[in-house]
């Protein structure tokens, strides 16, 4: 039995929690990775995974091996990166996964230098709104905004701040009045993003640490802030965004700030990808640079 090559296969069942889903990204059928456990088992002479129809979970045994597994793999895949001259510059496939509005805004300021400098690295992007599994879906790393990072296996690195504001076109105050204070919004419409828990319900914080709850009328939802950005220079509403959305239209007065001196609660900037103890070139790479270029303030406070 090749023990290496089952140490892989035991090691991707416990990451992804399954055979079908290993089988799957391993492009194999799931019998013989079934088979390749059992035989490990049959060797170390132990248990290594307690199966059920509907879960999978390693054992005691399962878990120390499981520790040992990662460490030797990880190893060998540095022994391998350092051993081999070609591998110290940055080659390969970066399969990198960003949010839409990031992609159609912020990638072009960068990407094609980052390029220009790797010219034997392939990029291959994904602009998704959706939950991405870097595991499952093989993605080297995901740049990610929220205000919420779930506790996980995946490392995270803090690129920069990105405040919020509420925003509108300068006509809509002319037509429909500028709100002076929190409660005046509540007489407004919202363009809300339909993928938050409650996008009608605004925090904000004001002068002398002011606190205050609205909850203002939906004039329209939407599961695209670049959408919801379009709506709001068109003047259709009040609506809250990352400043890195409308920075450009705030620049060229396309926006104006509505309640300047109250803040929503800002998000953060992240580059996500799974946690190991020897980083790719390629993606050591990539995170070097946005952390250097994220380094400068890009959004106008």
């Amino acid at each position: 039995m090749d023990q290496l090559s089952a140490m892989q296969t035991f090691r991707r069942v416990v990451d992804l929690g399954s055979f079908s889903a290993a089988a799957h990204q391993a492009g194999v059928s799931h019998t013989v990775l079934s088979r390749q456990v059992k035989n490990l088992e049959r060797e170390l002479g132990t248990q290594l995974l307690n199966r059920t129809t509907r879960s999978l979970q390693p054992t005691e045994a399962g878990m120390l091996f499981y520790r040992h597994c990662v460490l030797i793999l990880e190893q060998m895949q540095a022994m391998n990166l350092e051993l081999s001259e070609h591998q110290q510059q940055p080659t390969g496939t970066l399969r990198l996964s960003v949010a839409t509005a990031f992609g159609e805004l912020e990638l072009g300021h960068w990407l094609p230098d980052f390029a220009a400098r790797y010219e034997h690295l392939q990029i291959e992007l994904s602009c998704t709104d959706r939950f991405v599994d870097l595991i499952e879906e093989e993605v080297d790393v995901c740049l990610r905004i929220t205000d919420h990072l779930p506790d996980s296996s995946l490392v995270a690195r803090l690129l920069a701040p990105s405040p919020v504001m509420l925003v509108a076109a300068p006509g809509y105050p002319e037509r429909q009045g500028t709100p002076t204070t929190p409660d005046a919004l509540k007489d407004h419409p919202l363009l809300g993003y339909s993928r938050l828990t409650h996008p009608q319900r605004l925090q904000l914080s004001g002068p002398q640490g002011a606190q205050q709850d609205v909850l203002m009328p939906r004039r329209l939802s939407a599961n695209s802030p670049m959408a919801l950005r379009a709506a709001a220079i068109g003047g259709l509403g009040i609506a809250s965004f990352d400043r890195f959305i409308v920075h450009d239209a705030l620049r060229d007065g396309r926006l104006v700030p509505v309640l300047a001196d109250w803040r929503l609660p800002g998000r953060s900037l992240y580059a996500v990808y799974p946690q190991s103890r020897y980083l790719a070139p390629k993606v050591r790479a990539l995170l070097d640079y946005v952390q250097h270029y994220y380094g400068t303030p890009r959004w106008e406070d």
